[in-house]
């Protein structure tokens, strides 16, 4: 009852540790490790954290403000305690690889390990298009680009195929793009058809839950992960050329639909209780 009426009604806490078991019911077994993740690192941040991006700042904008590993191999050294979009969203990628990669009797190579860091060696900034981060975190569709191109664990989705837990890349109307967890269709709280997604962002003080009206979005490019072994065929050498990529529309008719289709069977249920 309490979850069901937390997707009708929307209240659910920015800083909320319950995607998993909100979200992940109807998700494909990866995405709901994808939703373990973000609880995950959420918890680690349960009150979002702060949110910086400064590429030319002493020091420079850190991805994640936490200390991160990959099956036990770190990824980061925090500069900031701050985060930013695709540093929340590569972060849940990485949490649910360690779930689903644990038991596995396969091994990385050093240099494939070397490819997954968000900083370089010494600590600096790891440029965009440089590896599995450096490629998560281009301009554009960067969780598109890391999970079909570089790494082929991936594959991208239509808008109406979405589920909790696919990787989102938001093109908005006015503003830069954001790299995001997508959540669900959801009215915003003055009634506008709008997508839930997590995130970080300025709105939300780091990472958190947002919503936002879907009429502030111009495209949107939905990744999801499906082949989460090919990492061990990663090439880190790979040299990748930039792809145009078209970005798909998302109408306020398509997900008041969509909302409309889950709120419907949910309200009957509330109703009978």
């Amino acid at each position: 009852m309490m979850i069901l009426g937390m997707l009708l009604y929307g209240t659910l806490p920015t800083y909320h540790q319950q995607h998993f078991e909100v979200f992940g019911e109807v998700a494909p077994a990866y995405n709901q490790a994808i939703l373990k993740g973000v609880d995950e690192i959420q918890s680690k941040v349960p009150t979002g954290g702060g949110y910086f991006i400064g590429v030319k700042a002493v020091p420079a904008e850190c991805p994640i403000g936490i200390p991160l590993q990959f099956l036990g191999n770190p990824l980061l050294t925090p500069t900031r305690p701050t985060s930013y979009c695709s540093g929340a969203s590569y972060s849940a990628f990485i949490a649910s690889l360690n779930q689903i990669l644990s038991a596995s009797t396969k091994s990385l190579t050093p240099e494939q390990f070397e490819a997954t860091r968000m900083q370089e060696p010494d600590g600096g900034r790891r440029e965009d298009m440089v590896k599995l981060w450096g490629w998560w975190n281009a301009d554009g569709p960067g969780s598109f680009y890391a999970l079909t191109q570089y790494t082929k664990m991936g594959k991208r989705v239509a808008v109406g195929d979405a589920v909790s837990g696919d990787f989102c890349n938001i093109n908005w109307v006015k503003g830069p793009g954001h790299s995001v967890v997508f959540l669900g269709w959801e009215n915003t709280v003055d009634g506008q058809p709008g997508m839930r997604f997590w995130s970080s962002q300025k709105s939300t003080d780091g990472l958190g839950d947002l919503v936002v009206p879907v009429t502030s979005i111009s495209g949107v490019v939905f990744t999801r992960l499906t082949e989460p072994e090919a990492i061990y065929e990663m090439n880190p050498s790979f040299q990748m050329e930039r792809i145009k990529v078209e970005y798909d529309s998302v109408t306020p008719g398509f997900v008041a639909t969509r909302i409309r289709e889950r709120v419907g069977p949910l309200a009957t249920i509330l109703g009978r209780k």
